[in-house]
């Protein structure tokens, strides 16, 4: 009889391509894949992983048998959902992964609003730019996440997943004090050509959409500073260092020597959540995104 853990193990291993992502992807360390894996072997007779320089590959037999686990695992889920929605209520654990504006701005409420109406619902709640979160369900290792796109930047979401539109964040441009818009009622992102600014990390989805949208208009961007958190960014933009986009979700409060500008062209980052298709009947996903729509609604 073969064991779901350990399909799991090989399957983690098929999608990650190493012991050391495999490890990270199941939260568990490189010594319990590597003993699950010889375990499996064992149980199947012949070997799954062969040595590929200082990594490990699959064999034949080892991809043979992860095309046979991602779809047994999927068929657990299924089952999984389906037992659950015969219950109709939301139970156990929930993984959730969403993005930093979003933790702070959205799921601590919803967190609450869950807690009170579904108190054997169990959130584990992990932060992630919205790339990695939805990976992470594709890959099954989240249930949900929360993830954005622009108004004139779609991020393509998989074919396994389902979308659920939470809310519509309008953004503004953060300038220091002294700047020389930094009394203007409205700007334009074309009155920014000449300034530096402070942005995301290279290669993550806003990044580059900043980069798309000043060059869909003719400026070509000067990135001067590059910072992950935005009050990080802001703490730039007071030293006078660069202009920044600011979003409105989970904003907090803004450093005195900043001044926010909104943009007469409407700079809005759609905001939803997703989760893998074959789960869509479970009532702890509709449980949280309707405890998320809820909020949303509020703000």
């Amino acid at each position: 009889m073969l064991n779901l853990e350990r399909l799991r193990t090989l399957d983690a291993l098929a999608r990650h391509g190493s012991v050391s992502g495999a490890a990270d992807g199941l939260h568990v360390t490189t010594s319990a894949v590597s003993q699950q894996m010889a375990k499996l072997e064992r149980e199947v007779g012949q070997p799954l992983l062969a040595k590929n320089g200082r990594g490990v590959r699959l064999t034949d037999a080892g991809r043979l048998l992860a095309d046979h686990a991602a779809r047994i695992i999927s068929q657990v889920e299924l089952a999984q959902a389906d037992v659950e929605a015969q219950r109709g209520c939301a139970v156990g654990a929930l993984r959730i992964g969403a993005f930093p504006t979003a933790m702070r701005g959205l799921l601590p409420q919803a967190l609450n609003a869950l807690r009170g109406e579904h108190p054997e619902l169990r959130p584990h709640v992990r932060e992630q730019e919205p790339e990695e979160s939805m990976a992470a369900v594709v890959r099954g290792d989240l249930d949900l996440a929360l993830a954005i796109d622009w108004h004139n930047k779609r991020m393509p979401v998989p074919v396994e997943l389902t979308r659920a539109h939470l809310l519509d964040d309008s953004c503004d441009i953060a300038v220091p004090d002294g700047h020389p818009l930094a009394n203007r009622e409205k700007i334009s992102l074309a009155e920014f050509a000449e300034d530096e600014w402070i942005s995301w990390n290279e290669g993550q989805f806003c990044h580059e959409w900043l980069v798309f949208t000043l060059r869909g208009i003719g400026i070509e961007p000067r990135i001067a500073h590059i910072a992950e958190e935005h009050h990080t960014q802001l703490a730039f933009v007071e030293a006078g260092l660069g202009v920044c986009v600011t979003p409105r979700l989970g904003r907090g409060p803004v450093p005195a020597g900043v001044r926010l500008l909104p943009v007469s062209d409407a700079v809005r980052r759609h905001v939803y959540a997703v989760w893998r298709a074959d789960a869509d009947r479970r009532p702890s996903i509709r449980a949280a995104v309707t405890a998320l729509r809820q909020v949303a609604a509020q703000l």
